[in-house]
């Protein structure tokens, strides 16, 4: 099943265009690289055509992903009128006694907000979300450890 992620209309146009670039300039580019370090002789031991088959392949994985995301975006604001944790949205929550200000949403909305992202599949996320304004829930992370989380306040993104 594939996964929702939010996206503001800016970062979704932001990633298009990276898409873009990386699939005609940017391939071309490393193209050109790898013909030019091909022409040097044995490939055995030619360190410019390993590094720049690397770097298509990182290149390669970025499309991947980007062209994963996009298609599987939803674009547009915030939800506003929502009293419930839902990707876009700014939450301040207790974890662990601690108070945290966050949103859910794609790792990529990193550039523009000034808060932490936090993926809605993400065991935070999977915790928080539909939660309203003084309710409780719990969550087991990566490492075992359990934190215990209250959500204070909901507001969109600014």
């Amino acid at each position: 099943m594939a996964e929702t992620t939010w996206l503001s209309q800016e970062s979704f146009d932001r990633l298009n265009e990276e898409l873009n670039q990386l699939k005609t300039s940017g391939r071309q580019e490393i193209a050109e690289r790898i013909e030019a370090a091909r022409s040097e002789g044995d490939l055995k031991e030619n360190g410019g055509y390993h590094a720049a088959r690397e770097e298509q392949s990182k290149m390669e994985g970025r499309i991947q992903e980007l062209t994963y995301l996009l298609e599987h975006a939803e674009v547009g604001d915030a939800p506003s009128d929502t009293d419930e944790v839902a990707p876009g949205l700014i939450v301040t929550a207790t974890v662990n006694g601690n108070e945290k200000v966050f949103m859910l949403g794609s790792r990529e909305a990193n550039d523009w907000i000034d808060v932490d992202v936090y993926p809605e599949s993400a065991p935070l996320g999977e915790a928080v979300m539909g939660k309203k304004v003084g309710d409780t829930t719990s969550y087991t992370a990566p490492n075992g450890k359990e934190f215990q989380v209250e959500i204070l306040k909901i507001e969109a993104s600014k």
